[in-house]
């Protein structure tokens, strides 16, 4: 029986242990840079014991950012800041993933001084979190198709940009309504061109934009994250014929290009959508599984063992918990985060949370 504490190959990198730390949005690459800190290389190495850790989501251009102090990789500051970051897991053993997420049509212009892009000009319902408190989304700028073809560009010179860093490999986020997921979505892509329309030519996206990083560093080297049915930032995909039918073309898409893996956010009402995409994903299966109001639990190492993912990503306990795979192994007990210093902060509610030792 493979367990949760077995090595596993995954691309040309062999993990110590299947959990995996899921990417975390924690606001602290303080300065008009938007570069990681110091701060920042404690936090990665503290959780360095997890098989694979997946940063929080890192812009790679400016108009890619949606929230504030939030790191880019689209500068040599910002490499240069990446690189104590990964040198600093490297040094206590750990493997380290970059995710890229490029936020579309989420964000605003008092961020960055330019007014959000998305693939066609609607507007998300809600409000956005800025410097200067919560404000309205704004209308997005519809992106032409030169500029479309630029932002695959921006992926593929951020990828490079991380592998330059010192990361094992980068994540493409087209989860939780950002600019890959926004052209996934009927409601967000209501182009007639041959980015949008049919399900076929809304993943054109996607699959373009994955191919272009395989091409820059290695598809070996590039994980991609999704999460169908998600409507978080006002993203609609409720109607099930049209998800099923998108994402089985994304998938489909997706598998011959021999990325190192798929990584799913498992959303409540999926389970058959996503045991039918692990059937026809050849390679590494990352899950982050849906568990209801609780964090995922040690419970979730069970979905190794019967198949259902070949990795297990955990968020939350690895906000409180620096050793998780250690209390994972003895069953707890388990620090509680502290919801209050998620995002933004200094070292309390980050660095300060103890280990069992």
């Amino acid at each position: 029986m493979t367990t949760a504490f077995a090595p596993y190959d995954l691309g040309r990198t062999r993990l110590p242990n299947r959990i995996v730390m899921a990417p975390m949005t924690r606001s602290r690459a303080y300065g008009a840079a938007q570069s990681p800190t110091d701060l920042m290389a404690t936090y990665y190495a503290q959780r360095a014991s997890a098989g694979l850790i997946v940063t929080e989501g890192t812009q790679p251009s400016v108009v890619g950012q949606g929230y504030p102090d939030t790191p880019g990789i689209h500068s040599a500051e910002q490499i240069a800041g990446w690189r104590k970051v990964t040198d600093a897991v490297h040094a206590e053993g750990g493997v380290i993933f970059l995710q890229l997420m490029h936020t579309g049509r989420v964000g605003h212009p008092s961020l960055m001084g330019l007014t959000p892009v998305g693939p066609s000009a609607v507007t998300a319902k809600g409000q956005v979190y800025t410097h200067d408190g919560p404000q309205d989304f704004v209308t997005p700028r519809e992106l032409t198709d030169t500029e479309t073809q630029e932002t695959i560009a921006d992926f593929a010179s951020a990828a490079r940009n991380a592998i330059e860093a010192g990361f094992d490999g980068v994540e493409l986020h087209g989860a939780n309504g950002y600019l890959i997921h926004q052209f996934l979505a009927p409601n967000t892509n209501r182009r007639t061109d041959a980015w949008g329309g049919s399900p076929e030519r809304r993943i054109r996206f996607a699959v373009e934009t994955a191919k272009a990083v395989a091409d820059a560093i290695g598809a070996d080297r590039v994980g991609f994250r999704i999460s169908p049915g998600n409507p978080h930032n006002d993203i609609d995909e409720s109607d099930r014929t049209d998800l099923d039918a998108t994402y089985t073309a994304l998938v489909d898409a997706l598998a011959p290009l021999g990325l190192a893996y798929l990584h799913q956010l498992e959303i409540a009402g999926t389970r058959d959508l996503l045991v039918q995409l692990r059937k026809a994903w050849p390679g590494a299966f990352v899950l982050n599984p849906f568990t209801g109001t609780e964090p995922t639990g040690a419970d979730a190492l069970n979905l190794i063992e019967d198949g259902t993912a070949d990795l297990i990503a955990y968020g939350a306990l690895f906000l409180a918990n620096p050793d998780l795979p250690a209390r994972l192994a003895v069953g707890g007990p388990f620090n509680t985060p502290d919801r209050a210093t998620s995002f933004g902060g200094d070292h309390r509610g980050y660095t300060d949370y103890p280990t069992l030792a």
